[in-house]
């Protein structure tokens, strides 16, 4: 994985405009990732996506993480500083299987290709069902097939703590505890939403930077954008005086 340029995170954003949050994962991935094909992003699962774009925002944005959560009980505000190693979760080595009370599935795990697939149906309950229902590679009883209708609650929720244990990096929980009241409650934390928020943040400062430093020197884009922040910054603080 490589990092990416000023130009090439101003390309990513625009492509990404408007876009759902799976599409710009893999187009921040594929920008990084040259050697791997677009199809091979999205069959990583939610978990591997996760995991390598943060490494991509700790190459580009650093380490450490700054959000704000609002305490659900009083509406205090609360800043959290993290760090990308606190998030940063090991998978378990665990067959992607289960055998439970007589019934035998095989499944794999949820991918952007899958979040795609179900990204119109408006019902969540139908859409949850027809993720399942994609990852399910092989679904027996006493050895014989079945349809996947047919699987008890039990044997669902085996399927769904393992592909939990599998895969954690898919899906963050922030353990909170507001200093105000001491409401404690957990948050989730998607790492593509926060990242692609910081791209839009950083595009919008690039192109003032851009605006302000072609305004008084005449450059092109590209040559603006090829100088390193340092360099930019002075050049700033000269217009500014």
């Amino acid at each position: 994985m490589r990092s990416l340029s000023a130009a090439e995170l101003l390309t990513i954003w625009e492509q990404g405009s408007g876009q759902p949050n799976r599409h710009r994962a893999l187009l921040l991935l594929a920008a990084a990732c040259p050697q791997t094909s677009w199809q091979q992003l999205a069959q990583l699962s939610l978990g591997q996506r996760d995991a390598q774009l943060l490494s991509l925002r700790e190459q580009i944005m650093g380490s450490e993480i700054v959000s704000v959560a609002t305490c659900p009980h009083c509406g205090d505000r609360l800043e959290l500083t993290l760090m990308t190693d606190d998030i940063r979760l090991s998978a378990a080595d665990l067959p992607l299987a289960v055998a439970v009370a007589g019934y035998q599935v095989q499944f794999r795990l949820p991918n952007s290709e899958d979040l795609a697939a179900i990204a119109d149906q408006p019902d969540l309950a139908i859409a949850t069902q027809h993720l399942f229902q994609r990852c399910l590679l092989s679904v027996k009883q006493l050895s014989q097939p079945i349809e996947a209708a047919e699987l008890p609650a039990a044997v669902i929720t085996a399927i769904l703590t393992q592909m939990e244990q599998a895969d954690p990096q898919a899906d963050i929980r922030l353990a909170l505890d507001c200093p105000t009241c001491q409401h404690q409650w957990q948050v989730a934390f998607d790492v593509v939403t926060f990242f692609w928020a910081e791209l839009n943040a950083l595009a919008q400062r690039l192109l003032q930077e851009v605006h302000l430093l072609a305004s008084a020197y005449g450059w092109h884009e590209a040559d603006i954008l090829a100088l390193s922040p340092q360099r930019r910054q002075i050049y700033l603080e000269m217009i500014y005086g």
